[in-house]
């Protein structure tokens, strides 16, 4: 099956919630992680999509995160687990809700061509208390992390117009053998921390910010 753009969302920032309160899905946020499916096509660029706003520009955001990318098949499993919170393209803060790629079939440094602009796969999404804050629901950053449907970061290394149905066309896979999903095993602990570890973190794409979390 074809890779290719299933949803496009983008998002602006919104300040909302209780200043007061110690509660994790209640509490004070400045996001744009509620981001919304658009028809038109857009502009990519070193920093990400045009329009796409980013709240925290020290965890989001900049060159190794221009975009985050989603696997459309997810959203089948997480609708039969959270039926009632209804969740769809853009309910984790995607930018691109992508069918037929999974942590499982994309790997970190993968190029591809996807309408007018080449893309790099950077590193695995790390989830945070966001997600909890978005849907109200404590469990989901843990339930994300124990499922590995994570999504992933990708860096715009050609600037240029996308939109939703363009296709994911792979240039190139210079580790094949690290995919998002084994990194993941790593970052959550799944996988004992062994001699793979140093070979990962060596890899050059890789993100530093991905890398510094296991300094």
């Amino acid at each position: 099956m074809t890779a290719k753009i299933a949803s496009l969302q983008i998002g602006k920032v919104v300040t909302e919630g209780d200043p007061e309160t110690n509660d994790v899905t209640r509490r004070l946020w400045s996001s744009a992680f509620d981001k919304r499916p658009v028809a038109h096509s857009v502009t990519c660029h070193l920093m990400g999509i045009e329009g796409d706003e980013v709240a925290d520009t020290k965890n989001h955001g900049g060159a190794d995160k221009a975009v985050l990318c989603y696997s459309a098949e997810h959203y089948l499993a997480w609708q039969r687990e959270h039926p009632e919170l209804q969740l769809g393209p853009g309910s984790f803060g995607e930018n691109l809700t992508i069918k037929a790629q999974s942590e499982t079939n994309v790997c970190i440094g993968d190029r591809y061509q996807v309408g007018e602009c080449e893309i790099e796969v950077s590193q695995p999404r790390q989830p945070c208390w966001k997600i909890a804050r978005r849907w109200a629901c404590k469990t989901l950053p843990k339930e994300v992390a124990r499922t590995g449907r994570t999504g992933w970061y990708v860096r715009i290394s050609r600037s240029g117009r996308l939109q939703t149905g363009d296709q994911l066309t792979l240039l190139d896979r210079p580790y094949p053998t690290w995919s998002i999903s084994r990194a993941n095993g790593f970052m959550f602990n799944q996988t004992p921390k062994d001699a793979a570890l140093d070979e990962l973190l060596q890899i050059p794409v890789l993100a530093k910010a991905w890398k510094s979390s296991f300094a």
